[in-house]
This record gives C-alpha cells, sequence and structure tokens, in this order.
C-alpha cells in the first residue's frame, strides 16, 4: 500500500524546485524503468503485481506493491503504466573535460528549448545518433521534469545533460573549435562541409538561436524546403545564401514558416552523421 508521505513526496516531484532539493526524479513504465534500473539508483519503487511478478527488482530496494488505482492516483500518466519508479540523481556540471569532449566528438547545444515533449524528443534523437552530452542553457527545460523523462523512452539513461550559462562557456571553449547554428541566410547543409566533432546549436521554439549565442557560431547551416528554387554550395557568399533563403519564402508553391526544433535537430543530425559514410 503507497503511504500519504509516499504519495506526496512523488507527487511533489513534478516541480522543478522539489526536483533539485530532494535529488530525486520519477520514471513510469516497464521500457522506461528497465532503461534507466542500470543507470541511476532507485530510492522505492511502486508496482502492481503484474509487474512485479516479470520485472528484475534490485537487491536492497524498497518495493511498494500497489494496486490499478493506487498507481493511477501516483502517476503523471493518463494511463498508468504497472510501475513508477523515484530514482535519484545528482546534477552534472560542466567542467573542463566536458569542454575537451567537444574537440573529438559531436555535442548538442540547446538555447532555451523550453518544451519538454521537444527537449525529450532531441535527448532521445541524440541517443539515436550516438551524441552523448548535451549542453543546455539555464532557460532550457528540466530534463529530469516527468514529461522530458517520459519523452526520452530510457535514452535520458545515456546522454548527459548539463545546464550552464552558454555564452560563458562557448567563450572558453579552445580556439578554431567548430560550432554549428541553423539559421535562414545559412549554407544549405546538404552541401556545406561538416565536421565530425564541434557544437550543433539548436534555438528557442520561437526566437531561435538568440544573439547571445549566435555571435559564437562559426557555421552557419540551413535546412532548405522542397523544392528548391536555387542551389549553393558551401562556399558561397552571405549575399547568396541570402538569396536563397528570400527565394525559398517567396516562392508560388506555399510551405511551412519553419520546422520543429526537435525535427530539425534530427534531420540535422543525420546529416552529421551521414557524412561518416562517405
Amino acid at each position: 500500500m503507497l503511504s500519504k508521505p509516499k504519495l506526496k513526496l512523488i507527487r511533489s516531484l513534478e516541480l522543478k524546485k522539489n526536483r533539485q532539493s530532494e535529488g530525486l526524479f520519477v520514471a513510469e513504465g516497464p521500457k522506461v524503468v528497465g532503461d534507466l534500473l542500470p543507470y541511476f539508483t532507485p530510492r522505492f519503487i511502486v508496482a502492481t503485481r503484474t509487474w512485479l511478478e516479470r520485472g528484475t527488482v534490485p537487491a536492497h530496494t524498497e518495493i511498494i506493491e500497489v494496486t490499478d488505482d493506487e498507481l493511477a492516483k501516483a502517476s503523471f500518466l493518463k494511463t498508468p503504466q504497472e510501475v513508477l519508479v523515484v530514482f535519484e540523481f545528482s546534477n552534472q556540471q560542466v567542467n573542463k573535460s566536458t569542454s575537451q569532449q567537444v574537440a573529438t566528438e559531436l555535442t548538442l547545444v540547446l538555447d532555451d528549448v523550453q518544451d519538454p515533449g521537444n527537449l525529450g524528443t532531441i535527448i532521445r534523437t541524440a541517443d539515436w545518433f550516438g551524441i552523448r552530452q548535451i549542453i543546455c542553457s539555464q532557460g532550457t527545460a528540466d530534463a529530469f521534469s516527468p514529461k522530458v523523462v517520459q519523452a526520452t523512452m530510457g535514452s535520458i539513461a545515456r546522454v548527459r545533460v548539463f545546464y550552464t550559462n552558454l555564452p560563458s562557456f562557448l567563450a572558453e571553449l579552445p580556439k578554431g573549435t567548430p560550432i554549428y547554428g541553423t539559421f535562414l541566410e545559412g549554407a544549405n547543409i546538404y552541401l556545406h562541409p561538416l565536421s565530425p566533432n564541434g557544437l550543433i546549436i539548436m534555438g528557442n521554439e520561437g526566437n531561435g538561436i538568440s544573439p547571445a549565442v549566435s555571435r559564437f557560431v562559426t557555421e552557419k547551416l540551413f535546412i532548405p524546403p522542397y523544392p528548391a528554387d536555387v542551389i549553393t554550395d558551401g562556399a558561397a557568399r552571405a549575399k547568396e545564401l541570402a538569396h536563397f533563403a528570400e527565394s525559398q519564402r517567396t516562392k508560388a508553391k506555399p510551405t511551412g514558416e519553419s520546422l520543429n526544433v526537435a525535427i530539425a535537430t534530427a534531420i540535422t543530425c543525420a546529416e552529421f552523421r551521414r557524412r561518416v559514410f562517405q
């Protein structure tokens, strides 16, 4: 049976301030819980008999068997999924080794991505494409909120998410570090040279990459819509690129104003990884 104090604790973890103060977060469902158990320490497990009969429970973990109705009272999901776990976590700090990894690996940077669903999808995308760290602005959604954790479908276990002051972090990177960002006046991503390491910056859903962050971008990229009236190569000058972007906005065939940031991130990551096989 789930006690009132335990239920109160679970429900309190919907708020970031409580997750931060307690060092705890919630994950639900056999798939997500199964992926997270090898990576995070469970404080306690709330589960139905159905899950307990087939689930693998770590030794010395508090188990609370509940009915479907009891689980529904604790769950953040519209349809509870047999098991809910309160996990422990510690805030990951950006340090010198984090910056050094950028020199050899591909890293995502998120500038105020605020929708939990978008962040969860981006973390899941990073996991798929072998990107092991994401650097977030302090205004980006919390990676350990219930909605984000569920949207990652377990990928939060394999992708480290850091929060920091982005301009300060970018200013301290080694000189020559490739820093990519997506802009309407950018070069066609399918034709522009791309490196296997460096940073890919994705901006806020409504405002894109902020001026304070965009000044550090060394390579501006553009995902062209279809059909493209003008094809430009990676060495095209800024004037030609601006003409290309304008041609997309004024074509007779209408198209969307922009891509969802999670979709744009997936396309960008796919193109970077595709180059590895060329």
